[in-house]
């Protein structure tokens, strides 16, 4: 292992300055899945299970989601929620039980609405309730991917370091070219953010700019 006193922020601002990096690129078309954009992860300023890395992020992903739509791409929303008893959380609700805890994110409560910041098109967006990390597992995802004839997935939201790590390794595993915005993905902490951002880009996608991601949809409108 090779050891260094370098902060993980100071990791990936290395990884991405380097010109040399190869990428998976762009294919020819693509899914945005936006990870649990919803109150209990985004409201800073009612949960203490919420965060903001970027404040920006939620207009970012917006402005994704209306040239995704401009192109008839998919647009995929992920929540999470459980039952009353929490026990469809599995062994992943075990941990704690305090008000903070996965498990306890109910069905129809304030923490499992999607943040009214969202711009969500109920009439053409896909919604899947997901109960794990990756947003593949146990929905219809693949099966919404296949149908469309998707190569390519970018992937927003929260956290850089859980739900969006674990889909984008997903993402990479089933054969889709994966594109990560920087600027919309967000974290609790630092270190695992910039940790995640750096591991992401040099193993399973192309951490992007998301003027990048916006110039490349806008080139596919025209």
């Amino acid at each position: 292992m090779e050891l260094s006193s370098k902060t993980a922020r100071e990791i990936w601002y290395e990884v991405k300055a380097n010109p040399h990096r190869a990428r998976f690129g762009f294919g020819q078309k693509a899914a945005l899945i936006n990870i649990d954009f919803q109150n209990a992860y985004t409201r800073v300023d009612e949960f203490h299970s919420a965060y903001e890395t970027d404040p920006g992020q939620i207009n970012y992903v917006n402005a994704l989601a209306r040239g995704f739509r401009a192109l008839n791409w998919p647009v995929v929303w992920t929540y999470v929620a459980y039952l009353p008893s929490g026990e469809d959380a599995g062994v992943w609700g075990t941990r704690t039980n305090t008000p903070d805890s996965l498990q306890n994110i109910k069905v129809g409560s304030r923490r499992a609405e999607f943040d009214s910041r969202a711009e969500i098109d109920r009439h053409q967006d896909i919604i899947y309730n997901k109960r794990m990390a990756s947003a593949f597992f146990e929905t219809p995802l693949q099966s919404l991917l296949t149908w469309h004839k998707v190569d390519t997935l970018v992937v927003t939201g929260g956290s850089t370091s859980g739900c969006v790590r674990a889909t984008v390794i997903d993402s990479l595993s089933r054969g889709y070219r994966t594109i990560v915005p920087e600027q919309c993905v967000a974290d609790k902490h630092e270190s695992p953010h910039f940790a995640n951002l750096a591991d992401m880009m040099l193993k399973y996608a192309d951490v992007l700019d998301i003027a990048e991601v916006l110039a490349w949809l806008e080139g596919k409108v025209r």
